[in-house]
């Protein structure tokens, strides 16, 4: 709510409350759910984007939740890992009032003018109006907890408290020496559950108990606790087998169950990774990122995704694209730190040095296993350059290029060489930088952008098998065998591969 923003002029004491904007009529018996519900039809009315930075679900994922909201629901979010599951619920929190009061002191933020509690009946009871009142931020009310299978009811809902009980002289059997879990804890908010099936059956079978009957029984004693929640949670499929389920009543009682997916476009992919990726840095040296290079970055996850060496049970996480694009920048600025140029430009040489950040997010299948994960990363490299060059190129007469090394023409580019020195040998290749126009560029570039594009059309070239690459001589007609091959080559040192695993 709007009327009264500012902490410091919100009632304090029940008979405050109740003189206020925040009435008994308006706030005595909604619930969370009427609450999101209402903030919900406000923002649809008004026209407001609903969960702004998630990209691609407008018209797939973001109606079915807005259904459920309006259904009170509460859901699950089903979907492989890296499709922001996760942020779309941590965003609900956008959807309540920016305050709500709870009476001062309560561990489960009882309504003042409702208490569910024992202690809070009791204070209420005792001092009427003069009762204290708190208040709750949005982002207060959400409760978030991983699923692991370690976690118990008394983590979850609660336990006797025997240090409690004998402080206060009671009955251990007495409510108020109940020790509150997460749950109640989270009471008059949202509760998220990550990785559901996670969870032990019988931690899952008190959460059907709490979203159905409302109570709870804690060491055999029942506690009648009619809880005021929203419960989502947020599953992938492939724990259904490999490592737990959701037990059939708990499913029953989660009143939708939306499907999350990709991004459908390299455009989607490209604008997440835009919004994710730490790339505006405060570096020595400005930095431009060529278009050719972030769709190759994109290209990667999608030639991933579809990869038959590629789990498709695990999926290929959005986080993959994202780590690729900061290690992407990453080593173009330390190339231009090492080489004393004046602007970081990413080139597709880049892309392989950040191996490591592919490696790690894609599960092989058996024949990947048997190629061995930077082989295989390496080569949905270069698919990716090919799908991204074919894009850019079609129709381009690339022939002179090709020609020029059919003749003995031959360029190795090294990272140990500077923008200046990059270009001036891709200057010596005869039709070659003409070829830069189909990118958009002009002869009155960069230096470091012109030998992007330099390197990009070569790549492609390589990757659609017009070109060959060895160690040796760098860029070739003639196919070479790579010098590490050879039986009675010395191994390398680690920097020298660092520079040259692009290959």
């Amino acid at each position: 709510m709007s009327e009264l923003p500012r902490l410091s002029e919100l009632p304090r004491t029940l008979g405050e409350l109740r003189n206020s904007a925040y009435s008994e009529d308006r706030l005595g018996r909604r619930t969370v759910k009427d609450e999101l519900r209402h903030n919900l039809i406000r923002k649809l009315r008004s026209g407001e984007t609903l969960f702004p930075g998630v990209v691609g679900y407008e018209e797939t994922v973001v109606p079915q939740v807005v259904n459920a909201l309006l259904s009170r629901h509460n859901f699950i979010l089903l979907g492989l890992r890296g499709q922001a599951k996760t942020r779309l619920i941590r965003m609900l929190t956008t959807l309540l009032d920016p305050w709500v009061p709870c009476v001062a002191g309560c561990e489960i933020h009882d309504n003042p003018y409702a208490p569910i509690c024992g202690a809070c009946k009791t204070l209420v009871a005792e001092l009427g109006d003069a009762t204290p009142v708190a208040w709750m931020s949005a982002d207060q009310r959400y409760v978030e907890k991983l699923a692991t299978p370690d976690v118990t009811i008394a983590d979850m809902i609660g336990d006797i408290d025997p240090i409690k009980a004998a402080r206060r002289g009671q009955n251990i059997s007495d409510e108020l020496t109940v020790h509150y879990g997460l749950i109640p804890r989270a009471n008059r908010g949202i509760f998220g559950i990550n990785e559901l099936p996670d969870l032990a059956g019988k931690i899952q079978v008190g959460l059907f108990n709490i979203m159905q009957e409302g109570d709870v029984q804690i060491k055999g004693y029942p506690v009648r606790l009619p809880l005021d929640l929203m419960l989502v949670f947020t599953a992938n499929p492939e724990d259904y087998t490999a490592r737990g389920k959701i037990i059939t009543p708990l499913k029953d009682r989660i009143g939708s169950e939306i499907r999350t997916h990709y991004p459908a476009s390299v455009e989607e992919g490209m604008a997440i990774t835009r919004e994710e990726a730490w790339t505006t840095r405060d570096s020595a040296m400005p930095m431009i990122m060529p278009a050719w290079i972030a769709e190759i970055i994109e290209q990667l996850a999608f030639s991933a995704r579809e990869d038959k060496r590629v789990d498709k049970r695990s999926g290929v996480s959005q986080r993959l694209p994202i780590s690729v694009m900061e290690n992407v920048v990453s080593n173009a600025e330390r190339r231009a730190l090492e080489n004393g140029d004046d602007l970081a430009v990413p080139r597709v040489v880049d892309i392989y040095a950040a191996l490591p950040a592919i490696t790690g997010k894609i599960e092989l299948e058996y024949e990947g296993e048997l190629k061995g994960g930077d082989a295989v990363s390496r080569e949905l490299i270069r698919t990716a350059v090919a799908k991204v060059f074919n894009r850019y190129f079609e129709g381009v007469n690339m022939n002179p290029v090709v020609k020029w090394f059919e003749i003995g023409g031959h360029i190795k580019l090294g990272e140990d060489v500077d923008a200046e020195g990059v270009t001036q040998q891709l200057d010596s290749i005869q039709n070659l930088m003409e070829k830069t126009r189909a990118l958009g560029l002009t002869e009155n570039e960069p230096a470091a952008v012109r030998a992007s594009a330099g390197e990009f059309i070569l790549e492609g070239l390589h990757a659609i098998r017009k070109l060959n690459r060895s160690e040796e001589l760098g860029f070739t007609a003639e196919e070479r065998k790579r010098r590490s091959e050879a039986p009675d080559e010395p191994e390398e040192n680690p920097r020298s591969r660092q520079r040259r695993q692009y290959n």
